[in-house]
């Protein structure tokens, strides 16, 4: 049983329709005592640094989210909420990650970084397995997390940012696996069956 974490983000529709394709049994919710029976959680996210980690904390899952030893998966805000802090808002987030997000520069890119954009791997890492390198997931983000000792994926938009990031039982992707085709929903499957 997968667990999906209902804090407000607008993607949860998205990663329901892939693990309905998927045949996998799930759950959305923002219990904690309900997210502990499931195998594996995913984190998704489409919104505000701010107003999610302040959901987190109104549905008592914040504690849960830093010491959970089940494989976690976060994508897009969900990963970025992996790290210490975030520029978006100014808040600390859950510090699993030694980094802080940052926001692109709107003074040399255009914000938000929106479409399909490269995926350059780093090392090995089972959330890639049977997915070519340099492969193409579609981007919709106005933050990014820097490289750090933990990025497995690199994408470049005015400069090399972590497209995905490995951390012990701690898995994430800024691009939309769900929205990036086959090759987004062989990302999911690899988390499901894998990680």
């Amino acid at each position: 049983m997968i667990g999906m974490i209902d804090y407000g983000a607008g993607n949860i529709a998205s990663v329901i329709n892939v693990l309905d394709e998927l045949n996998c049994k799930y759950i959305v919710s923002d219990h904690e005592a309900e997210l502990l029976k499931c195998e594996k959680i995913i984190f998704p996210g489409v919104g505000e640094a701010s107003s999610a980690i302040k959901r987190l904390y109104l549905s008592n899952l914040i504690n849960m989210l830093r010491v959970t030893n089940k494989p976690l998966f976060g994508i897009c805000l969900g990963m970025q909420l992996l790290c210490e802090k975030s520029k978006e808002g100014n808040i600390c987030a859950l510090g699993i990650l030694p980094t802080s997000t940052e926001k692109f520069d709107e003074t040399k890119v255009k914000v938000p970084h929106m479409g399909w954009n490269q995926v350059r791997f780093k090392g090995e890492s089972k959330l890639f397995t049977n997915i070519t390198n340099d492969s193409f997931f579609f981007f919709a983000n106005s933050y990014y997390v820097p490289l750090n000792e933990f990025t497995i994926g690199i994408t470049d938009y005015n400069g090399e940012f972590s497209a995905a990031i490995q951390k012990d039982n701690y898995y994430g992707v800024q691009f939309h696996p769900e929205k990036s085709g086959a090759t987004g929903i062989q990302i999911i499957k690899n988390f499901i069956e894998l990680c």
